[in-house]
């Protein structure tokens, strides 16, 4: 019996085996794959010590926190959205919506950056906006439709010239066609079982019935997982609609993801999400759902064809809820340690505007979970944004480090209990 396959499944089989052969000539990753030099000599390093600096010390001045808690300015760092810790703790890899990722060194170890300079800028970048790491020293960097490897990325990243690999070629995370300047930030994890999980936000504020099927298929509006060789591609989530992070319980192994949901509904709905999956399939509502229960407009009143698994924890409408990471350290006080901190950008279609803060969010023993403000305060008075955080990570010592894309830096913080 002959099987022909078609649209996504049809692109996948033809696409991927060609295009692993790709050797992506024109930004030099053929030659840093082996091993040779491109002529690059010239680093674009960020000065960290200058009148900008000293603006970004003056608001953070205004930030609120627990008792016990400071905040202060890490790294001045361009565009700053996730971050990669190494895992030998030599650098910080900052991912960007532009087309550089940022090498961010604490030379000393005082807690503050000294240098901060372009990693790899003999390479081509393209919404490099997420970066990860494997425990044993892998950099992965998820593009808008590429995934780059770096093997032992903290040691090369000395040298403008860096070992480098295609994990995903160029073209073939999703097909060309579906490139977008929308909701196209991807971020990335390597899972307990040692995959690299990918997500895929869809373009639009509510997908259109005749995409449904292709993105179904290959991921898009999901979660993608693949083996760090890059075979076994499958889809782990489905029903999202533009999820910019996630992160492992590390406790379960179960994973958690936050969800940015439908524009236009008004100032109030739907809910943003955080989410919690225990198993490879489930679905999580969009489109027929726009954040929590909320339907949308498009597929009011239709039945919903998926058993839909809803939010752990709905947030504030329109807050943009990104980057989340769980506290692993021992820095932070007992009741902090399994929760999970997150970033919320804030929002740019409410009347008032909102979010722009870190939250925390603690699980109970029974897997539900509440979520609360824990730093705010990068929205004045006159509702103005002086920063917009977008990820946060976990430095060795249990500090946390949180980026900010507006005013293109990294915050610190830490407890000492004063």
């Amino acid at each position: 019996m002959k099987t022909t396959l078609t649209g996504a499944a049809a692109w996948l089989a033809l696409a991927l085996p060609i295009l692993a052969q790709s050797t992506d000539v024109p930004d030099n990753l053929e030659k840093l794959g082996n091993f040779r030099t491109t002529g690059t000599k010239d680093f674009t390093y960020v000065e960290q010590d200058d009148p900008y600096a000293d603006g970004i010390r003056r608001t953070l001045e205004r930030i609120t926190l627990p008792d016990g808690f400071r905040i202060g300015l890490y790294a001045v760092v361009p565009d700053a959205r996730h971050m990669a810790v190494g895992p030998q703790g030599i650098a910080t890899f900052v991912g960007t919506r532009k087309d550089k990722v940022w090498a961010v060194t604490d030379r000393n170890k005082d807690r503050v950056a000294d240098e901060v300079k372009d990693f790899a800028p003999s390479l081509t970048f393209a919404i490099p906006n997420g970066p990860c790491f494997s425990k044993d020293g892998f950099l992965y960097v998820a593009e808008q439709n590429r995934v780059l490897l770096f093997p032992a990325a903290e040691f090369f990243y000395e040298s403008p010239d860096v070992a480098a690999f295609s994990l995903v070629p160029q073209g073939a995370l999703i097909p060309p066609g579906e490139e977008s300047y929308n909701h196209s930030a991807r971020v990335c994890r390597i899972g307990p079982d040692g995959r690299i999980y990918i997500s895929l936000g869809q373009p639009f504020n509510v997908a259109p019935r005749d995409k449904l099927e292709l993105y179904r298929e290959l991921g898009i509006g999901g979660i993608i997982r693949m083996n760090t060789d890059g075979t076994g591609r499958e889809v782990y989530t489905h029903g999202i609609r533009n999820s910019v992070g996630h992160d492992f319980d590390p406790a379960t192994g179960d994973l958690w993801f936050t969800d940015n949901q439908v524009d236009g509904m008004g100032d109030d709905i739907p809910p943003g999400e955080i989410n919690h999956q225990t198993r490879m399939g489930q679905h999580f509502g969009f489109p027929w759902y726009g954040g929590g229960d909320v339907r949308t407009d498009a597929y009011a009143g239709e039945e919903v064809p998926h058993e839909v698994v809803m939010p752990a924890v709905e947030t504030v409408a329109h807050a943009a809820d990104l980057g989340m990471t769980f506290y692993t350290g021992d820095m932070f006080p007992e009741e902090y340690r399994g929760a999970i901190f997150s970033a919320q950008h804030g929002s740019w279609n409410r009347t008032e505007p909102i979010g722009a803060r870190v939250m925390v969010t603690r699980i109970a023993g029974d897997g539900s979970a509440r979520t609360e403000p824990f730093a705010e305060g990068w929205i004045d008075a006159n509702g103005e944004y002086l920063g917009r955080p977008v990820d946060v990570a976990q430095l060795h010592d249990g500090s946390l480090l949180v980026s900010d894309d507006l005013a293109g830096a990294l915050y610190r913080i830490w407890y000492d209990g004063m």
